[in-house]
């Protein structure tokens, strides 16, 4: 029975972690004069997880990189282009044949975004003209047979925002409701995501209170309740996006999918900015991508991860503005990582059995990255804040409740030690992933101590629901079990 609990939760794990995240993107600026050629782009994005790409303009040179990679494009006409996009559909079509027709769908195009924060601008000509350049494009992708294929939207600042906090009382600038109105009506109909940049750093650099820093960075925290609808947001990321999901709603368009074009955090900037380190943007985005694959979702959407693109692939050396500008990279023009955020595949494929038809029992040996147990010296109210947090990222926590496999012996250094390890398990095993606000740490040296002897088979029934395992049950059940074994 164990033998063969085992091979299924490595099958599991398998599965799980080598299926596609399409939800995981990446931008992609050119602002540089010092970046890669695309061909060598194609192959470090295929060597990541990272499923999709946005451009900020249609450079034919990495579109064309990227064919057959199966890598996801989008595109994007600049606010430059709107006016003739607006005035000439002979235009959008054009537009649509140069850019789109020559590469689809060996290039795996699959949004255009028509402008960037036009509204913004606050040029009530450009504006306007943003609703007819996008149905424009969508014409000339309709009349090419690529309609419902590729989508069109465009991007848009958390800016337009009047109101965010509390997230369930996100609403829409009354200056920018009446064009969000017809762009939303015509993303609801053609099925295209509202797309918006949120950046908890910068909600952090306008209140740099550490309290708020753990709350940016998915670190434990006390977490900040919602005074609408009673619901405790532990993360900004997901309280930002939520406040949109409530604009949405509040407007009629609650069924729009988000899309978060943009988020990341700088590793570096000037003396006099708050907030960018390597430290910290090791910790955003590690926790972000962790936040997103566990499909743990945000309080008002939950069960799935919002299609996401961090910023930014490579640094852009030509921006002007504060250095921080200049140092979002999560790579090197060398090919190097910056740091490491849990992007690369072999960080998160798991082993699996060498003999899938006759399962070795594995000796129980602990793994190059350890186990993360809580720190000594740490006093039960520290940690029981870390259990909390570990528990409200997607984990499975049942185990440690009453009358679970893993609930003896009863204490908080015991159940903290199962959440704090579970989360790290399968949040990549980066350091940063047992961090815990100074709370845990990486060992060699096997936790069983913390946990209680696990030797009745009965408790593995009620795994088997409907047609398949449940996943995070059995990594939780097997976990707790596999500690036993020595």
């Amino acid at each position: 029975m164990a033998t063969l609990f085992l091979f299924l939760s490595f099958l599991l794990l398998s599965f799980h972690f080598s299926s596609s995240e399409s939800f995981i993107g990446v931008n992609y600026g050119q602002v540089a004069d010092n970046l890669p050629p695309p061909s060598a782009t194609a192959k470090l994005l295929q060597s990541t997880s990272i499923e999709k790409v946005r451009l900020y303009g249609a450079d034919p040179a990495i579109i064309k990189a990227l064919a057959n990679t199966g890598i996801g494009i989008v595109i994007g006409a600049t606010n430059g282009d709107v006016p003739a996009l607006a005035s000439d559909p002979n235009s959008a079509a054009q537009w649509v044949n140069s850019n789109v027709l020559p590469f689809y769908p060996a290039s795996k195009i699959i949004l255009i975004t028509v402008g960037n924060e036009v509204l913004m601008t606050n040029d009530p000509n450009l504006i306007n003209q943003l609703l007819p350049a996008m149905q424009n494009v969508q014409n000339a992708l309709n009349a090419a047979s690529l309609g419902g294929k590729v989508k069109v939207s465009t991007v848009h600042s958390m800016a337009v925002l009047s109101q965010s906090d509390p997230p369930s009382s996100g609403l829409f600038s009354p200056s920018y409701q009446p064009a969000l109105k017809g762009l939303l009506q015509f993303q609801k109909e053609n099925g295209s995501p509202f797309a918006i940049n949120p950046y908890p750093f910068f909600a952090y650099q306008s209140d740099s209170r550490p309290e708020t820093l753990a709350f940016s960075l998915f670190q434990p925290n006390a977490g900040r309740v919602d005074s609408g609808n009673g619901i405790k947001y532990t993360n900004m990321f997901d309280a930002q996006v939520d406040a949109v999901h409530s604009a949405l709603s509040a407007m009629g368009f609650k069924d729009v999918e988000i899309m978060v074009a943009e988020t990341g955090w700088p590793y570096a900037g000037d003396s006099n900015e708050v907030g960018p380190s390597i430290e910290n943007a090791k910790a955003y985005n590690g926790n972000l991508i962790a936040h997103l694959r566990s499909m743990v979702g945000t309080p008002l959407m939950p069960g799935k991860s919002v299609d996401t693109y961090l910023f930014a692939l490579y640094d852009e050396d030509l921006k002007s503005g504060p250095a921080s500008e200049r140092a979002f990279g999560l790579f090197r023009p060398d090919l190097s990582m910056t740091y490491e955020a849990g992007l690369s595949k072999s960080s998160q494929t798991p082993s699996t059995p060498q003999n899938p038809v006759t399962p070795v029992t594995p000796q129980p040996k602990p793994t190059a990255s350890g186990w993360c147990v809580p720190k000594a010296g740490i006093s039960d109210a520290q940690l029981q804040a870390s259990l909390d947090y570990a528990c409200s990222q997607g984990i499975d926590c049942g185990p440690i409740q009453p009358g679970g496999a893993c609930f003896e012996p009863n204490t908080v250094a015991s159940h903290a030690a199962y959440a704090m390890n579970l989360y790290y398990q399968t949040s990549g095993k980066n350091l940063w992933n047992c961090d815990f606000s100074q709370t845990a740490t990486v060992t060699s040296q096997n936790p069983s101590k913390y946990l209680s002897t696990f030797n009745n088979v009965n408790r593995f029934r009620g795994i088997i629901h409907g047609n398949g395992l449940v996943v995070k049950l059995i990594l939780s059940l097997w976990y707790c079990w596999y500690l036993q074994l020595s």
